[in-house]
């Protein structure tokens, strides 16, 4: 039995976001999926995430709880299902610094975690963030301070374009130990606020791996920040791969 909800506070949420060859990002993703569009190009990424005071909604009511660094790679899709169009995010891979999360993730609550170590310093302007997975498949680093606009050559017209792409999916599935069944889970946050972030410094072993992105097929393009939200996530039903 799982459980059916989670409450908790996002103290700071990062979206990492690269543009991606539509082509090239659709050989990643399951065949009954596809990369959700914005002005002509996929956008993937991955999604930086301190939860704070993270309990079961039936004890949401204690002022206690789970305290987390977290990742997730993933990717803008949209799938067809009973005659309707659906969003969301593909999530290929979660990491977390909480063994909690590494042991309850896909049993008692949708999403298995990789165990990984963080390093962050945050001071509400200028953020330095490192992680590293301890089976040594990712590594992520990023630095980035706060910005009133998108970078120059961003595929987005403006912070509010981005924030309206990203808001209206909040539905992510991500890989299980099984390939033929992604977990489901949905966040939903009282309000919804971002801000750009200049960044300075962004790796991810993931997207530097040519056997999947060749290159020239993923650049990056620009990162947002938000902070101070409560929120809770919702189990969803599993969604069954095509192959």
């Amino acid at each position: 039995m799982r459980v059916p909800e989670i409450h908790g506070v996002i103290r700071r949420r990062v979206l990492v976001n690269f543009r991606v060859d539509p082509e090239v990002m659709q050989r990643s993703l399951p065949a009954n999926m596809r990369p959700k569009l914005a002005h002509g190009t996929a956008i993937a990424g991955i999604c930086l995430i301190r939860l704070e005071h993270v309990r079961p909604a039936l004890l949401e009511r204690i002022d206690v709880g789970l305290v987390s660094e977290n990742a997730a790679h993933r990717v803008a899709v949209e799938w067809d299902e009973g005659g309707a169009r659906h969003e969301g995010v593909f999530i290929v891979r979660r990491d977390s610094d909480s063994w909690l999360n590494q042991l309850v993730g896909g049993r008692l609550f949708p999403g298995e975690h990789s165990a990984a170590d963080f390093q962050v310093t945050d001071d509400g302007t200028d953020l330095d963030f490192a992680m590293r997975s301890r089976d040594r498949q990712v590594e992520v680093r990023f630095a980035g301070t706060a910005a009133s606009a998108l970078p120059t050559g961003s595929c987005f017209t403006s912070v509010e374009d981005s924030s309206t792409f990203f808001r209206e999916g909040s539905a992510g599935y991500s890989v299980t130990h099984d390939p033929t069944r992604l977990d489901g889970l949905e966040l939903v946050t009282d309000g919804w606020h971002v801000a750009a972030l200049e960044v300075s410094r962004v790796y991810s072993s993931w997207f530097a791996d040519t056997a999947r992105f060749p290159e020239g097929s993923v650049q990056f393009d620009h990162a947002l920040v938000m902070r101070d939200l409560r929120h809770h996530w919702k189990a969803l039903p599993d969604f069954t791969v095509s192959k």
